[in-house]
């Protein structure tokens, strides 16, 4: 069998530009998602002026803007955070479908990578522990993802 090397991400990206686009709504848990991508980033060598948050009132208005960040042509990922409790209507459901479908969409329009760091949890408690400063917070996994992706398409486009 001959040999191959596969082109794989990593999380070498010092000179590359990232957005984190976070809800306001569930901020307390928004906020911990955020200092996790934050420091997954900073951990890598990203220095903080390569990083530009933004926020939006919801998870719903995510995808938006990710989007005009993606085409801005500034960014070399986009981060999403946001957190959907589920409650006693279907307003979650909706929600959570159309936040991670938009946020796909951009990221295959645009061809920047939109990492999707949206909690939705049936319960605060299991939000609480998602975005907690520790190894288990899902901010700092997205912002990897987004390292991860950035680096791979450097090399798939050369």
């Amino acid at each position: 069998m001959s040999e191959f090397r596969p082109v794989e991400g990593n999380f070498e990206v010092t000179d590359a530009r990232f957005a984190i686009v976070v809800s306001r709504w569930n901020g307390d848990i928004t906020e911990g998602l955020l200092r996790g991508a934050v420091r997954a980033l900073e951990r890598q060598g990203v220095p903080s002026g390569s990083i530009v948050v933004s926020r939006v009132p919801g998870a719903f208005e995510l995808p938006l803007a990710a989007k005009v960040l993606a085409e801005s042509g500034r960014f070399d990922a986009i981060i999403t955070l946001g957190c959907v409790i589920r409650g006693d209507t279907p307003h979650f459901d909706y929600v959570c479908s159309e936040c991670a479908r938009g946020v796909g969409e951009a990221a295959l329009v645009t061809g920047i990578p939109v990492a999707f760091g949206v909690l939705t949890t049936d319960t605060l408690e299991q939000a609480q522990i998602r975005s907690r400063d520790d190894e288990e917070n899902k901010g700092e996994e997205a912002a990897l993802s987004a390292m991860e992706m950035a680096s791979l398409l450097q090399q798939l486009r050369g």
